[in-house]
């Protein structure tokens, strides 16, 4: 069964004027996105006087290469002991809390 075609997203505005989204962004691919990011609509790292330094394609190639590389983290949960090593007894800490909830040291 052959695969059903998507239209193009041709919209309306308000004004009755037509606007094609999929031409809009295909017209401005190149040009700079708004913000820090140093990127163009497209994704392509831009240099120095918007010139093209990487291309999506690369960019995407060494991330997907690089983290594949990188172990992830395990988290480790804290058995029961080790909870009760980290306890400390309110009767003999360095700080204490006063009246007013402020904590201060122990004898001041």
């Amino acid at each position: 069964m052959p695969m059903k075609q998507t239209g193009r997203k041709v919209y309306k505005s308000m004004t009755g004027k037509t606007v094609d989204m999929d031409l809009l962004r295909q017209r401005n691919e190149l040009t700079p996105a708004v913000g820090n990011a140093k990127v163009n609509a497209r994704g392509d790292e831009l240099g120095p006087g918007g010139k093209i330094v990487r291309k999506k394609e690369d960019v995407l190639k060494d991330y997907y290469t690089n983290s594949a590389s990188i172990p992830d983290e395990i988290a480790v949960k804290k058995s029961q002991k080790d909870l009760v090593d980290d306890y400390v007894d309110p009767d003999t800490a360095d700080w204490v809390e006063d009246d007013d909830g402020n904590f201060v040291k122990r004898g001041e």
